[in-house]
């Protein structure tokens, strides 16, 4: 594994082993799922593992609070809100049908505790009692949730409420919940906490109504998210992700998205099954460190000889198991570089292949800004790059 690596580092667009490989590896077979859509998404590597139906418009049910827990954690990354202001509970709110946190217009309630009450029990009253605080109205709210789609390229989403009961144009796909809540991680990992969350209720309000639907977090101790959804159009959904260790890899992530199955049972069970079979029929290879030179190719004009390129995180990529030899890289880019370079500029493209397959394309920035040369310096490139 040692060499494979070395080799990968040298970037010599070749395959990391002697043996010729003459096509692209076949992928895994996912395993059946009883569900009418379904995604395996390697957050790590950001690639797609297993899939079924995952552009065609399906009812979000209560998924749909993904959305709003974005626009409320952005709220309180911004300082709109703060987790320990109180919030009233409007009629609306305690009117609400479906899933219930049991608040009512008696009271005024921490913002924390309603981010509980609308991810732990799924409270569709917490849910608009925090729509009302962060916009002033859902149907405010509401807008924001569709500015924020369109912001998040979730091109197939159109929200109509904010707590996710049935209602005509009101739906998702797969993918673009596969995309949400993977932002949702990445975006605001100061609060995705809460999705962890086994039980909760607030003070007064009934203790069987306690336990956190997603029943995978009482199973794998893996498992740290993230959202349960059910109506009777939409069936019974999960959006679960886990994260877990490997020798060569900690703390791989996983994400799975099943919409449809038959039971708050089988939706646990078949999430199970797509989390446990991505993280058996493959594994994750890290390519390159955080923050290390992927490559340093030479730069011309420039106060500095070279230009290091790489990524601000790891660079990993997901392949059959047992098949990591079979990957090979190489980098596009312009030719000659001319400085100046700005650091984070985007400059050339990381190709990864298992044999014809193009796995993934990264793109690949400046570690560090290259300032111009003087005039001398300039001149000279310019001679040497005349001669060449």
């Amino acid at each position: 594994m040692k060499k494979i690596l070395n080799a990968l580092r040298r970037l010599v667009a070749v395959p990391l082993c002697l043996a010729a490989f003459a096509a692209a590896a076949q992928a895994p077979q996912p395993p059946e799922i009883a569900a009418r859509a379904y995604l395996l998404l390697d957050v790590t590597a950001n690639q797609i593992l297993a899939a079924k139906d995952i552009d065609s418009p399906v009812e979000p049910a209560s998924l749909t609070k993904l959305m709003t827990a974005y626009l409320v954690f952005d709220a309180l990354k911004s300082k709109k809100i703060d987790l320990k202001q109180t919030l009233p509970v409007s009629e609306r709110a305690w009117k609400m049908p479906g899933s219930r946190m049991f608040i009512d217009p008696k009271m005024q309630v921490p913002v924390e505790d309603l981010i509980k009450g609308m991810i732990v029990q799924s409270g569709n009253d917490a849910t608009v009692a925090l729509a009302e605080g962060v916009a002033g109205s859902v149907e405010r709210f509401v807008q924001l949730m569709n500015d924020q789609a369109k912001a998040l390229s979730l091109k197939n989403t159109s929200y109509r409420n904010v707590e996710g009961l049935t209602e005509p144009g009101h739906t998702t796909t797969a993918r673009d919940l596969a995309v949400l809540s993977a932002r949702l991680l990445q975006d605001f990992p100061e609060y995705v906490h809460y999705y962890t969350i086994k039980k909760y209720r607030y003070p007064g309000t009934p203790a069987s109504n306690d336990t956190n639907r997603n029943l995978l977090l009482l199973r794998d101790p893996t498992v740290d998210g993230l959202k349960t959804g059910h109506t009777e159009a939409a069936g019974y959904c999960l959006v679960a992700t886990a994260k877990r260790d490997f020798p060569n890899l900690s703390g791989r992530r996983l994400l799975s998205v099943v919409l449809g199955a038959a039971s708050e049972s089988a939706r646990a069970n078949e999430s199970q099954k797509l989390l446990n079979w991505g993280y058996t029929a493959y594994e994750g290879v890290k390519l390159f460190d955080a923050g290390k030179p992927v490559a340093a190719p030479r730069v011309w004009k420039g106060q500095a000889s070279e230009l290091k390129l790489g990524r601000a995180e790891p660079i990993v990529v997901a392949v059959p198991t047992g098949t990591t030899a079979q990957v090979k890289t190489e980098i596009a880019r312009p030719e000659p570089l001319i400085a100046p370079f700005k650091q984070g500029q985007a400059v050339a493209t990381l190709k990864i292949r298992q044999g014809d397959q193009l796995l993934a394309e990264v793109p690949l920035v400046a570690l560090e800004g290259v300032e111009e040369a003087g005039f001398l310096g300039r001149a000279w490139d310019a001679i040497r790059l005349w001669i060449q």
